[in-house]
Parts: structure tokens; sequence; C-alpha cells
């Protein structure tokens, strides 16, 4: 049996690509997140996944925060990207942040099933629609990020991101279920992987990773020490 790990909140979008999955592996045992901490413990329960079809936007990521991350902690896994987004631009970023495949959510059944198949080949799939333009280069800023993100342990990815959506440290404490003493100890670490001093320098930073970085949410200034 192979283990599939498929991350999206949208159920019906979700049963589809179970659908794709199950048509593509019909020996594939297909595990399902609906947020970016359930797909860290997933993929840390199945560390031989054979596959991850991950969705851009989803709750716990921003951009291609999720994907530099998992790249960066689990290079074996092969990760194919869904999302509603259309642009070949925002394709391409996905495929040089170490996607196999990019799938928008308008792709139909039997394509999501050939993307699979490619994949597990080892192959690169897009849309034909979306080729061209030449191979995606990221801006220098944004590689960088990504490979501090990529190091990164879940924990801490955990943090970056609740930051990332303005959370105080107090909620982060309560959501993850530890004191705000362990919060402020990750927060030192985060800060010193990417280079930054504050909180709002860690949400700039991982706005580097983000499809579209104007609507970014206000981060409330907090000590860190």
């Amino acid at each position: 049996m192979s283990d599939v790990l498929i991350a999206d909140d949208h159920p019906l979008f979700r049963d589809a690509l179970e659908r794709a999955v199950r048509a593509a592996i019909p020996r594939a045992q297909v595990h399902s997140a609906d947020n970016v901490p359930s797909l860290l413990e997933l993929i840390e329960r199945y560390s031989e996944a054979e596959l991850l079809l991950l969705d851009l936007h989803m709750p716990g990521a921003r951009g291609y925060s999720a994907l530099a991350h998992i790249r960066g902690q689990y290079p074996g896994l092969p990760t194919i990207v869904v999302s509603g987004h259309e642009e070949a631009q925002v394709a391409r970023r996905a495929i040089a942040h170490g996607a196999s495949a990019y799938i928008p959510k308008s792709t139909s059944g039997e394509d999501i099933i050939t993307a699979i198949g490619c994949v597990l080949d080892g192959d690169v799939w897009l849309p034909h629609r979306l080729m061209g333009g030449g191979e995606a280069v990221l801006k220098p800023a944004e590689a960088d990020v990504a490979a501090r993100i990529a190091s990164l342990t879940p924990q801490q990815f955990r943090v970056l991101t609740m930051i990332a959506e303005g959370l105080l440290n107090k909620q982060i404490a309560y959501d993850l279920g530890v004191s705000e003493a362990t919060v402020k100890a990750h927060m030192t670490a985060i800060m010193r992987k990417l280079g930054v001093n504050n909180r709002t320098q860690v949400a700039l930073a991982a706005g580097h990773l983000a499809v579209d970085n104007t609507a970014m949410p206000p981060i409330p200034e907090e000590s860190d020490s």
C-alpha cells in the first residue's frame, strides 16, 4: 500500500482529489488534512508517503510558505500544488519552489489523474495553457526567505504562520497548548533563523512568499524578549 496525503480545506475539491488519486494509484491509502498543522502531523506520521497534494491557500499557510517549508524538511516527498489561481506566473513560482506539478482547481479529473501519473514517473506537469514563458527564477529575496523558512522546525513554522496572521503570543500559546515562555523561545529561534529582529520583520519576511502581499494583516506590537 502507498500512502498519499491530501491537504485542502474545501471538502468537495478534497473529495475530487481523492477520487483522482484512487484512479491513478488503486493501491493508495489516502490521508487528508484541512489545515497546515494537521498536515504537518500527517507528514510526521506517514514519513514514507508517496505523494502530497497541497492547496496553495489553506489555514496555516501564506502563499508558498507551506510549500517551501515542506520541501525543505521533506525533500523526498513529491508535492503537487493545487490552487484556484489560473496565472502562469503563479504556477511557475510553485515549480521554482520545488513543486512537481501545478493543478488549477478548474482542471478536469482526467488531467489530474495524468498529472499524478507524470509526477510519480519523476516528471514535472503543468496544464498546456500555463506552459511557456520560460523557466521561473525566484527573486533573490524570495529564494533566501524560502531557504530560511525551510530550516524551521514544524513547531517553529506553526508559530511563524500565526505571527503572519497577526496573533499575539498569548493567542498562539493558547492555540498550541503551550506556555507564553515557550512561544517566546520559538520567536527567538525564528528571528535568528530568518535574520530579523522583531515580529513585524518576521511577518514581512514571510510576506515575500505570498502570492499577493498587498493585503497583509496588521502585526500587533509586542515584546519578544
